[in-house]
């Protein structure tokens, strides 16, 4: 079962590329990429609103009051930032580079957040093959950059 999980993230890992440059050319022939990443998150909400029926979920909108809402919010501006960011990013920086900061940037931050246990994360203390880790991606990035 843990491995079928780890080749569906790899996946997700794997398709955030190909989401970046085609949200990239939609930016460029639209002309705008604040109007490219707002068709995106449309277009996204379109195509949950297409597959939930489908699904045995329940929901009920009174979980969004109170300490939720901020998790909706704070997650909804985290994917917009994320979204335009790396929009306006990869045309000046190319595939590689953009990507392999936000892997970067992605492991450090998960490597805190488990360490403090924050959010859904359980606790994982930083010790030396994590901090090697984060140096090697680190290193990993800087030769990307370089050649």
């Amino acid at each position: 079962m843990k491995i079928a999980w780890l080749f569906v993230v790899f996946l997700c890992g794997a398709l955030l590329p190909l989401q970046g440059g085609l949200n990239a050319k939609l930016a460029k022939s639209i002309g705008s990429p604040i109007y490219a990443s707002m068709i995106c998150f449309i277009v996204g909400a379109l195509a949950m609103g297409l597959y939930v029926p489908f699904t045995k979920e329940t929901f009920s909108w009174q979980l969004l009051k109170g300490s939720y809402i901020t998790a909706v919010l704070g997650g909804g501006v985290i994917g917009a930032v994320f979204i335009t960011g790396s929009m306006l990013a990869l045309p000046r920086l190319g595939m590689a580079l953009t990507f392999g900061l936000v892997i970067a940037g992605q492991v450090i931050i998960s490597v805190l957040l488990d360490h403090f246990s924050i959010l859904v994360a359980a606790q994982h203390p930083i010790n030396i093959w994590r901090g090697l880790g984060m140096l090697l991606i680190i290193a990993g990035v800087a030769i990307v950059e370089k050649f």
